[in-house]
């Protein structure tokens, strides 16, 4: 399953349900809840975990493309160093990491309070400029602290996806032509991008989109990052994500992600 998660007080949260029967090697988008809304007393989030609990006796994992932890400067309790000398295996990663960034590279240090190390390591893979944002930026903190609390409540274990990572690893190997990667998410240009990318999808995989859901994958960005949400469920199920760097902190947050090649 692959959950889209928008702020809590908006209706553009998407879950999409990929179904794969191994006789046949066969993936099928099952289901599509767009638009989860909260009425009058349910709330969103209560719908949600009520469809994922109706879903989980049949389902491996749930794919979330937000931050399910904080960044650990945030959630200690014992008096804290500043970072340029913390020895915490986190803190002390991302100040070596940094530091050993080619002088064209660094850019301004780190914030171990609204960053983990995962966003610090994405921002500088060679792909394109993906825009990594902080767990607890401005724009991400109450999606993340959405996350957090929704992943509480969930039955399933629970995997953080970047979307704009994935399409563009995905599309790259599609052949999907890289100002559709750019743009998928536009409001102009958006739908034509989404379309290129899921019928080059179609194609490699033998990936089965009924009409209707078809028609909402090309309509509705957030519906369209659920589907890629749950294909990183699949891949990560079939070894097909990208390892951890052998040298990254153990017990930090990691993101699922596509490696170079996976078709």
């Amino acid at each position: 399953m692959g959950l889209s998660l928008s702020g809590g007080k908006s209706d553009k949260s998407c879950l999409a349900v990929l179904d794969y029967y191994q006789d046949q090697k066969r993936l099928i988008l099952s289901r599509l809840h767009e638009k989860i809304r909260t009425e009058e007393f349910v709330s969103a989030d209560h719908k949600i975990v009520e469809m994922i609990d109706q879903l989980k006796d049949n389902a491996v994992s749930i794919m979330i493309d937000a931050p399910l932890t904080l960044p650990k400067s945030v959630i200690e309790t014992a008096p804290c160093e500043g970072f340029e000398t913390s020895n915490d295996p986190e803190i002390k990663w991302m100040r070596q990491f940094q530091h050993g960034l080619p002088k064209k590279r660094q850019r301004k240090i780190f914030t171990p309070y609204t960053q983990r190390p995962v966003e610090l390591y994405l921002s500088e893979l060679e792909e394109e400029n993906l825009d990594v944002q902080h767990a607890l930026g401005a724009n991400h903190a109450p999606i993340t602290a959405r996350a957090v609390y929704l992943k509480r409540r969930l039955p399933l274990d629970c995997f953080e996806v970047f979307p704009k990572l994935s399409v563009w690893r995905l599309g790259n190997e599609l052949k999907v032509n890289k100002s559709h990667l750019r743009s998928y998410r536009n409001s102009v240009g958006g739908e034509e991008a989404r379309r290129a990318f899921l019928n080059a999808l179609a194609d490699k995989t033998g990936l089965f989109l009924y009409q209707q859901d078809f028609r909402l994958l090309c309509e509705n960005p957030h519906a369209f990052d659920s589907l890629i949400a749950a294909l990183m469920g699949y891949l990560k199920a079939h070894k097909k994500t990208q390892e951890r760097p052998a040298d990254f902190p153990k017990g930090a947050a990691w993101i699922e992600f596509p490696k170079s090649k996976v078709f």
